[in-house]
């Protein structure tokens, strides 16, 4: 099932690097629709508490189901919290994305699993997975995805940003692994755990790896000709690494929207 919100992500016509690589361009075409963006919120929201979980967590604090989401789960609205919600929003649309559009397994532990809500859950951004069949084959894939914003005035190329801080998979996507199965073990979800892993001896159980590096941004700072420069040639993985924009409007707007319907909806 797609959810309604991943619909409003339109492809673009794509572009290309000046050393030849292709750059996905996709456009989020959001609307004021109060039925999908509660639909949205709500999903957005169950990757930081699961509702059947918000009463018993907030109980002792004397505070709304908004105020306990915006003061313990949320990153806040100043501060470092601005850039941290803005990544999270990012992260989270590239998860849909990978999961909606491109068919893969994303598992959704990473936001859940904060102690502070104003920092990034360390680790990689979004891992995705595929398998070929019922059984493990070596054609059975992990895609591992840094995504980088621009809803603020940057010269800063972020999609090169996103391409350099790639490269740093291959030793982060192991603890990447190792967090998600634990995760699995402590809910007792032992088929998602035995999916995990699969992929963690990559020598004696080969699969495809492959990278991407993701921009989110503002159309008013979506620039072509900086994106054009970005330069993949020592990546590590640089023939399996995929390159995407997501522009839309107000992001940073919808962004904070997004968070307070989440709360006010809990």
């Amino acid at each position: 099932m797609t959810l309604p919100h991943v619909r409003w992500l339109v492809q673009k016509k794509s572009i290309n690097t000046d050393e030849g690589k292709v750059v996905e361009v996709w456009d989020l075409q959001h609307i004021d629709d109060a039925k999908v963006l509660s639909t949205w919120a709500k999903h957005f929201r169950q990757h930081y508490i699961l509702d059947s979980q918000i009463d018993t967590l907030r109980k002792g604090t004397g505070k709304s189901r908004a105020d306990y989401l915006r003061d313990h789960k949320f990153p806040t609205t100043d501060g470092l919290g601005a850039s941290v919600r803005a990544g999270d929003f990012a992260e989270i649309l590239v998860c849909d994305f990978i999961e909606f559009i491109q068919g893969y397994w994303c598992p959704r532990e990473r936001y859940i699993l904060k102690w502070n809500q104003n920092e990034s859950t360390k680790g990689s951004d979004v891992v995705g997975f595929r398998f070929a069949a019922d059984t493990e084959s070596p054609k059975d894939s992990m895609y591992v995805l840094e995504s980088k914003t621009t809803f603020a005035a940057t010269k800063e190329n972020r999609l090169q940003k996103a391409v350099d801080d790639s490269a740093k998979d291959p030793v982060r996507y192991a603890a990447t692994l190792n967090a998600l199965k634990q995760r699995f073990i402590e809910r007792k979800d032992d088929g998602a755990a035995a999916k995990i892993e699969r992929f963690q001896d990559p020598t004696d159980n080969p699969y495809v790896f492959l990278n991407g590096a993701v921009l989110v941004c503002t159309d008013q700072h979506y620039d072509e000709a900086l994106l054009k420069q970005t330069v993949c040639e020592t990546h590590p993985n640089k023939d399996k690494l995929t390159l995407f924009v997501v522009s839309g409007s107000a992001m940073m707007d919808l962004t904070n929207a997004l968070y307070e319907r989440a709360a006010n909806e809990a």
